[in-house]
């Protein structure tokens, strides 16, 4: 046989195989994210609009499962986005000031927007189909970079990136394409895992003098 021969039947042999480890390595970051009961990490947060101008928030990300997330935001400080298992609380006073939005939590699934993490690591061999991009290194920290295009109709979004760490199996950066083009980035670094949280981890407490807006 000759060398090109060879050379394309080695791609051939390589693509099925590179598409499973994808599969193989979402599906081991899905039980890796289920099994904890408790994730405390910094996060960054880039929002690239093409119609506005692009947005960066930080502060810290806690979550206990799929039904309990609190983002508290020290850029814009104050900011937070919290579900405490029956609501979600957003409460952007830089944008809407004075109010608070309180959203009944639905029985389907995790929400996307504000759960972004179960979304993506909550079953997704029955959501997704997953590709390998590369080897890559964040942080300081080796990772496979995978690729998540929806297999199931109704994901609000057109497509996900993520950045999994070889070594724990967690992501350390998710990249999410929504059907408005605009790009959501989220990094998360100095995860904390399975530490006891206090008790008002998740309660959102109304500042003095803002109104609740019911969705």
């Amino acid at each position: 046989m000759s060398w090109h021969l060879t050379f394309f039947a080695a791609l051939l042999a390589a693509a099925p195989l590179q598409a499973q480890d994808a599969q193989d390595i979402v599906g081991r970051s899905s039980r890796v994210y289920r099994s904890l009961t408790s994730m405390r990490a910094d996060f960054v947060q880039v929002i690239d609009n093409p119609m506005i101008d692009s947005a960066e928030s930080r502060g810290t990300l806690v979550q206990a499962g799929p039904a309990k997330l609190a983002m508290r935001f020290t850029d814009p400080r104050g900011e937070a986005i919290v579900i405490d298992g029956e609501h979600v609380w957003v409460y952007t006073p830089s944008t809407v000031p004075d109010q608070v939005l309180r959203v009944l939590l639905p029985s389907g699934g995790p929400v996307y927007g504000y759960n972004i993490l179960a979304w993506l690591l909550d079953r997704p061999a029955e959501r997704y189909r997953a590709s390998y991009v590369r080897r890559d290194e964040l942080n300081g920290r080796p990772v496979d970079v995978v690729q998540l295009v929806p297999a199931v109709p109704d994901l609000p979004f057109e497509g996900a990136t993520l950045w999994l760490d070889r070594q724990d199996g967690l992501p350390r950066r998710l990249e999410i394409t929504e059907r408005s083009g605009a790009t959501r980035t989220l990094t998360l670094s100095k995860l904390r895992l399975n530490q006891s949280l206090p008790a008002n981890t998740f309660q959102f407490e109304v500042p003095p003098g803002t109104r609740v807006v019911d969705q």
